[in-house]
């Protein structure tokens, strides 16, 4: 597994503001949207790509497009769906599906209880959107879900990090897994209620209000 830091001017200040308890619920959704967008830019780094002939209006060349099949962008409700945009405004051409995930408060083990997602997945290049790792049981229980129908290489697509879900996905799958988590941050710790410290508090409710 690879941890990928973005280390960008741009990345820690529009995360600063995130964090602030006194942003609002728009402007939190319009800068996790951007944000989304700077991260998206390098977890596509590795974005698989066939060779393609153009002509242009003086020559022949060479250029890219992405290989088939498509990649696939799949957000964790709810919190997930605030990434979606920032994601495909660089994948446009991607396929997206959903997984429906809770995490009990109680014992902190996430379950699934919704997904829309193709039956077989075989080959294809996955990019998981979950705003907070934090235990790792949700970012766990979402990837087997993706390499059990067939998924050879999962990309998560995180705001924060905690070093105890980062451990918790390596030792689920292995140093060697194909799995790379992008993120604006790796956090201190996780406090005793299985939030981030310091973090942003709930993205969920942030992004859209207390339900």
């Amino acid at each position: 597994m690879r941890v990928q830091v973005i280390d960008h001017p741009l990345v820690a200040h529009k995360l600063t503001v995130l964090r602030d308890a006194r942003t609002d619920s728009p402007t939190f959704r319009r800068l996790a949207d951007e944000l989304v967008t700077l991260l998206a830019y390098e977890a596509t780094r590795g974005v698989r790509v066939d060779e393609l002939r153009i002509s242009t209006p003086v020559s022949e060349t060479t250029g890219v497009k992405l290989a088939s099949p498509k990649p696939l962008v799949v957000p964790i409700l709810r919190a997930g769906l605030g990434m979606l945009d920032g994601m495909t405004r660089l994948l446009p051409t991607a396929e997206v599906g959903f997984l429906g995930m809770v995490r009990d408060e109680e014992t902190l083990q996430a379950s699934t209880y919704a997904h829309r997602l193709p039956d077989d997945l075989s080959g294809r290049q996955c990019y998981v959107l979950d705003p907070m790792l934090a235990t790792g049981g949700t970012l766990v229980a979402a990837i087997q879900y993706l390499f059990d129908i067939g998924a050879d290489d999962v990309t998560a697509v995180c705001l924060l990090a905690a070093p105890e879900g980062l451990e918790v996905v390596t030792s689920s799958f292995g140093a060697d897994a194909p799995i790379t988590v992008v993120t604006a941050a790796v956090d201190e710790r996780l406090d005793e209620n299985g939030y981030i410290v310091p973090g942003l508090g709930d993205a969920g409710d942030r992004l859209y209000g207390v339900v």
